[in-house]
Parts: structure tokens; sequence; C-alpha cells
């Protein structure tokens, strides 16, 4: 038989396949993006209330991480759901993937945990956190210095999940949420402030550079701009700072900093870069990381 012949069309007893479409900004039109990409790849241990449109009365937390990397798990003494932003797996639609396992907690039963993201089910119409959350929120998150909010009251962890527990607590960096998406954490004897920033990448690489030209880059003395990162489709400043300085004293530097950037940016409308400005940005650009 030739090879045409051994061929399956349509409709012969071939699985279609399905086509995964990658993602670049899985959380844009959330007024809650910068928050969401903060927990989804470097805030240690937090929480916050979910807006969920169509929650009833069911209380819905998103956590930073969740016992052994979960997805997603219901409290067996309150029913309360938790949803992990970070986790093992993953597909091609980070917000598709948090959507499917808030739709699963919610019809989930007390005690039920979800290990892993359903990354592999055929894409379906309302999934994505776009659908569920309320878009105009913002998240209030609370940061925790362990991770003993797993547990219930009363409740000693043991097996898999104490342990989970023990080298969860010993990876902890002190963190102390600056502004909405900005985060200082002390690295051992260094400290950075990171800034999930929600404009898009291009725009603010030329606020940034416009910033740069006129000696306005850093957060005041004890800060130097170290470089950027990208998650999820938005670019991450990261600054050096003065580890001796508490968190705090960056509240004022940081709210300075911003009133400075949202001018450079608005100026980009009437005034384009000058030629001092675009070899500052081919600078930054160079001083950029992919993270994700």
């Amino acid at each position: 038989m030739g090879k045409g012949a051994r061929k399956k069309g349509p409709g012969k007893g071939g699985k279609r396949k399905v086509r995964d479409v990658f993602v670049a900004r899985p959380f844009e039109g959330l007024a809650a993006e910068p928050e969401l990409i903060a927990l989804r790849e470097f805030v240690p241990s937090a929480t916050a209330p979910l807006p969920v449109k169509d929650a009833g009365d069911r209380t819905v937390t998103l956590a930073s991480v969740l016992p052994v990397a979960a997805a997603a798990m219901v409290r067996a003494d309150n029913g309360e759901v938790l949803i992990g932003m970070q986790v093992q797996t993953r597909s091609s639609d980070v917000s598709r993937d948090l959507g499917r396992a808030l739709r699963w907690a919610l019809n989930a039963e007390p005690g039920q945990v979800l290990s892993v993201p359903d990354t592999t089910s055929e894409p379906q119409p309302g999934e994505r956190l776009q659908d569920l959350l309320e878009p105009d929120a913002e998240l209030d998150v609370e940061l925790h210095s362990d991770f003993g909010w797993w547990l219930g009251e009363d409740t000693e962890p043991t097996g898999e999940v104490a342990m989970s527990l023990e080298r969860a607590n010993a990876a902890i960096m002190p963190t102390e949420r600056v502004r909405p998406g900005a985060y200082w954490t002390l690295a051992g004897e260094r400290a950075h402030l990171r800034w999930v920033w929600p404009t898009e990448e291009n725009k603010l690489l030329k606020g940034l550079a416009r910033l740069s030209a006129a000696g306005e880059l850093s957060l005041g003395e004890g800060s130097r701009y170290a470089g950027s990162f990208r998650a999820h489709g938005l670019l991450v400043p990261v600054w050096d700072l003065d580890p001796e300085a508490h968190a705090r004293e960056w509240d004022e530097p940081a709210e300075q900093f911003a009133a400075r950037l949202d001018k450079a940016l608005e100026s980009l409308d009437d005034e384009p870069l000058n030629a001092e400005e675009r070899r500052a940005r081919d600078g930054l650009i160079g001083r950029q990381l992919t993270l994700r």
C-alpha cells in the first residue's frame, strides 16, 4: 500500500490536533496584572482575597504558593478555596491554567486538592481569569513571614506537608510591599526592589531611557538601577538598594520615581527620544534578562 493510501484524513479515525497558542501577556486587561505577576514570580509567602464574579458565599483566596506547589485546594475545616500561583507545570496560557484551577476548586469538596493544573484539555470559553474575575479590582496582598497560614487552626503538619512547610519556610527571604507590584527583598547581604510596571514594554523602555539620560533613574542615595527582566509580557525594573535601610525608607523615593516616570511616559506623545535618550535606551536593552 502506498503512502497516500495509508494516510488518514479528517474524519478517518485521526484525533484532531488542538493548536495551543502562546499568550505572552496572560493577565492583560486585569487591574491586578502587576500583583498577579509578582505573586507568580518572586513574592515568597503572600495571600490575597480573589475578586471572583460568581463565587456565591465561597471565600476564595489567591496564594503565592500552596503545600507541595498544588494548583488549588479546599480547606477541610471551613471550605475556603485556595488558588496557588507558583506551580510546577504550565501551558501556553497561564491565565487559562489559573481559570481552570479556580473552576475546579469552586466545584470541589472540602479537603480536596488539585495537585497540578490542567494544561492539556482543549481550551473552552470562559476559562481564563479575565472571564472569572472583576476586571477593575485590585488585589489586597498580605505578606507572611512564614507559611504557617497553610494550616488550619490547631492543626499540626505531618508527612509530606510537614516536609514541604519546613523547606518553604527555610527559603523565605524578608520581603515588603512598597507599592502595588513593587516589592523590596533582602537577599543575604544585598537588598533589591523589583517593580512590575503595567506599561507596554517599548513605551516603558523609552520612559526609562528619558529618565536615564536626565540622571533620574535611581531611587536616590543608596540605590542603583540594576537592570530589568521580562515576566509574562511586562518589563520589571530592578534596583539594588542599601541593605542597611529599612524597606519603609523607600516608600517616598518610590512615589517620587513613579511621578517622574509617569511624566516621562506622557511626554513621549509629543517629544520623541533624542539621540542621547536613544543611546540610553540601547544601554537599558543590553541590561535585560528574560525570565518568562
